[in-house]
């Protein structure tokens, strides 16, 4: 079945990271796999508690397991509100900040199956400990219980206490946690250690804080703010919290928890004239021309962010808005300024980031040094181009020997001679070794001084090394023609590899991906082709061209607010490659397979 592999490639570069990214953030811990997991929900009036009880564990919680899933029952066991009561008060304690311990209820109590949290650097060292992280148990039986603790009025804190030992030091087991207060996340999954307490925020749980250092979340900052510099162009993303947004702007909403759906709309398109406004970004001491690019929620977790595009209602509490400003430029600048001036009692230091081709730079931004500078350091840094791909002499036309030539014309002569003097019986053997020397001549000569007329290729004259080096450079061409934003430019740099109909059909395909990319899609850059292995064919299907079966992988990546989203396909495919005007040009192509081959970060 034939398909139009660059259609698949611009659905790649367009839509390969749209709506969702998972894997954003990455734990260090290894908590999420931890023999046991407590998932904690702080709520206006109670505290959920989700427990995964490793099955080797379930003597440290035999409390929380019902009679009826031992086979025999067991003589002077305590009753259930009995044995609750003994779990609440010394085995997982959650106690507030006038020392009260909560209570608990048993919701729901049954054996499953563990959950897979995404964990992808198993086994690797973590460079803060140097210790290995570790792996999910083997066995993946677990006890799952769900209790609630209510509690009355806001408390200011409250600690969790896991099953201690007996001097109320080092906890029974290994229980990972992650903690939500009133929908945001706390603190990332992180290991449950004998004393916990957590400090509440009820006018704003985004600012709610474990008193221990290491159980802080990892994202503090609900305003910040990236530059990315790029050949061609130049990124200004904010991310900002509405609720964070509210010291400069009112919203006019109906309520205090939630934006609704009809709200959902105003808001961004709100905040982004506000950001547009405001929009001083200085490139190479000049006034750049800002376009607003995008602008959507984001919602954000441990586990994965994405875009919001469609209305719906939305918490107060964790709804942030992302706005992405571009200027498009000729080449790489030499330097990008910008200027920070929205701080509040809340917001004094804005997280920020200069990501350019060798990497990010983070910079945390305050009221007394609130400017972001970027100068081009990149010494050694080369920007792609598109070029016309020559072909040499030896790929084209019909190649004729010049050196076999010429020994055939003279060995022509030369027989009409020794024909001539025979008749004349006059001696020869001169013109006969001389007739032996040209004979040599020819076969020897013949891979000599060779010349291609015409402009066919010809699938003979090109060996495999030869393929490699025409594919990969076609391909990177295909690919650095969509590093452009303007249109014509995308067109220009695609005609100087693709021919004919192909042409037409790829730059109608890469207008339509405009629209999906504005709808919420990160258009991915495509940083490194790799041609694994050619094979060189004649073809029929275009006179004058050749075949080249390819396989090779691209790998594209796309950062939006400090996160790297990379990705590898790998693709078999026959590109037909015709020779015009002395250049190589894709004039077909024919998919053979495409498959994902790899996900990072």
């Amino acid at each position: 079945m034939k398909k139009n592999i660059f259609f698949l490639l611009l659905t790649f570069l367009v839509t390969s990271f749209c709506f969702e990214s998972k894997a954003d953030w990455i734990n260090l811990t290894g908590a999420e796999n931890a023999r046991n997991i407590a998932e904690i929900y702080i709520e206006k009036d109670q505290v959920t508690i989700k427990l995964e009880v490793f099955v080797q564990d379930l003597p440290i919680f035999e409390e929380l397991v019902p009679d009826d899933f031992f086979p025999n029952p067991f003589p002077n066991r305590p009753g259930p509100d009995e044995r609750l009561q003994t779990f609440a008060d010394s085995v997982f304690q959650v106690i507030t900040d006038t020392g009260e311990k909560l209570s608990a209820k048993l919701l729901l109590a049954e054996p499953r199956m563990r959950v897979d949290r995404p964990s992808p650097l198993v086994g690797s060292i973590n460079p803060y400990t140097r210790q290995r992280i570790p792996g999910p148990p083997e066995d993946k039986r677990v006890f799952y219980a769900e209790l609630i603790y209510p509690f009355k009025g806001q408390p200011e804190s409250l600690t969790f206490i896991p099953p201690v030992s007996e001097d109320g030091n080092i906890p029974k087991t290994s229980i990972g946690f992650t903690c939500y207060h009133q929908g945001v996340p706390v603190v990332d999954f992180r290991q449950l250690t004998a004393q916990n307490t957590l400090n509440l925020e009820w006018d704003d749980p985004w600012y709610s804080a474990f008193e221990k250092k290491p159980l802080k979340r990892t994202l503090q900052s609900g305003v910040r703010t990236y530059l990315y510099i790029e050949p061609y162009e130049v990124r200004h993303e904010i991310l900002v919290r509405v609720k964070d947004m509210m010291t400069w702007m009112d919203f006019d909403l109906r309520g205090d928890e939630y934006i609704e759906e009809d709200e959902f709309n105003p808001v961004r398109e709100k905040m982004a004239q506000f950001f547009m406004d405001r929009e001083k970004v200085m490139i190479d001491g000049k006034q750049g021309k800002p376009i607003l690019d995008r602008t959507a929620y984001v919602e954000s977790s441990m586990l994965r962010s994405r875009f919001i595009e469609i209305p719906e209602r939305v918490p107060l509490n964790t709804a942030m808005v992302g706005i992405i400003i571009t200027y498009l430029t000729d080449t790489i600048p030499g330097e990008v300024v910008t200027q920070w001036d929205l701080f509040s009692d809340r917001v004094q230091k804005v997280t920020a980031s200069m990501v350019d081709p060798a990497g990010p730079f983070p910079y945390d931004l305050t009221p007394d040094d609130n400017v972001l500078k970027w100068t081009n350091y990149l010494k050694t840094y080369t920007i792609p181009t598109v070029d016309k791909i020559p072909v040499d002499a030896t790929h084209k036309g019909i190649s004729v020997p010049l050196g076999s030539l010429a020994c055939m014309v003279l060995l022509f002569l030369c027989t009409f001679l020794v024909f001539r003097r025979r008749q004349k019986s006059q001696p020869v053997k001169v013109q006969l070794v001389l007739m032996l020397v040209l004979l040599v001549g020819i076969v020897m000569l013949f891979p000599q001084f060779q010349i291609s007329i015409g402009d066919s290729a010809r699938a003979s004259q090109i060996s495999e090394d030869d393929s490699k080096v025409i594919a990969l450079s076609l391909l990177e061409n295909v690919y650095r023609a969509f590093d452009f934003r303007d249109e014509e430019d995308v067109y220009d740099k695609l005609a100087k590899s693709v021919n004919g109909d192909l042409l037409t059909d790829i730059y109608l395909q890469s207008r339509k991906s405009l629209v999906i990319e504005q709808a919420g899609g990160a258009q991915a850059k495509i940083k490194e082709v790799a041609v694994l292995e050619t094979e060189v064919q004649e073809t029929d299907k275009d006179k004058g061209a050749v075949a080249i079966r390819t396989k090779w992988t691209a790998t594209g990546s796309v950062g939006h607010w400090g996160h790297l989203h990379t990705r590898q396909n790998v693709y078999d495919a026959i590109l037909t490659l015709a020779v015009a005007d002395g250049f190589w040009k894709i004039s077909g192509i024919e998919l053979l397979e495409e498959k994902r081959v790899d996900s990072t970060k």
